[in-house]
């Protein structure tokens, strides 16, 4: 996203929140990217008085819609979570992201109506896709093909968990709890590696890009590193004989 798009991005952030606040109503925005929610971040306070949550579909989800307003009741959100599995799975592919994604893309459908997508390592199961309310049919009667396999799609109950959605626990010793070494012990970088994913724009900390390599993770802080994964700080745990600290980490796979 370039600057201008940025700037427009932002003006209907504040858009948004003024009609949700003079019409005493909901608004939404469509999913937004991790990069598209540092537009959010850079008005923040500038639209706090409208009342701001964010939403993905599960704790796990990174692309979230974002919805203005406190009108004095509860409205769900505008999300549905969509089961693309194959028909004969012992005849399926071993199909990726990329692959469901293309064949829902496919159907001329646009990228902001759909938010993560998580693919599970049973192939009978398929994959899951949130998605706006107002697609998901659509995508239930039109998709029937992920490469060559043949596909049935179904909607997915609101509360339906995501399979293995709890992460791997997992120690590390590092020097300190700084951002750049937890992650270069995680992912198995050099400190050099760790601190170009900063530089590139690739790392955010609870939703927010970084590029202070520096900084020190605190008990609780979700770190996502783009094109590796995600995974949750869980704080220290104790040191070592050379005085290094044992941190626990909770480590997702890859998933958008």
């Amino acid at each position: 996203m370039d600057e201008k798009e940025a700037q427009q991005l932002k003006n209907r952030l504040i858009e948004l929140a003024d009609t949700a606040y003079t019409q005493n109503r909901y608004t939404y925005t469509p999913f937004l990217g991790l990069a598209e929610q540092q537009a959010y971040y850079a008005v923040e306070r500038e639209v706090a008085y409208a009342g701001v949550k964010m939403e993905g579909g599960t704790p796990l989800c990174e692309r979230k819609m974002i919805r203005f307003g406190d009108p004095g009741y509860e409205e769900t959100y505008p999300i549905t979570a969509v089961r693309i599995f194959p028909k004969a799975p012992k005849f399926a592919e071993n199909l990726t992201h990329r692959d469901f994604l293309g064949a829902v893309m496919n159907l001329g459908i646009e990228r902001d109506v759909l938010g993560d997508l998580f693919v599970d390592e049973n192939k009978e199961s398929g994959a899951l896709l949130f998605c706006h309310e107002n697609i998901a049919d659509y995508i239930v009667e039109n998709l029937d093909r992920v490469r060559h396999t043949n596909v049935s799609c179904k909607r997915e109950q609101a509360e339906f968990a995501v399979r293995n959605a709890e992460p791997a626990r997992i120690f590390v010793t590092v020097s300190s709890s700084r951002a750049d070494g937890v992650i270069s012990k995680v992912y198995n970088l050099s400190r050099e590696g760790s601190r170009e994913m900063f530089n590139n724009g690739r790392i955010f900390i609870n939703g927010m890009q970084t590029q202070n390599a520096s900084c020190q993770l605190k008990e609780g802080d979700a770190v996502t590193v783009r094109g590796l994964g995600k995974f949750i700080f869980y704080g220290q745990t104790g040191v070592s004989k050379k005085g290094k600290e044992r941190v626990e980490v909770g480590v997702f796979g890859k998933q958008r």
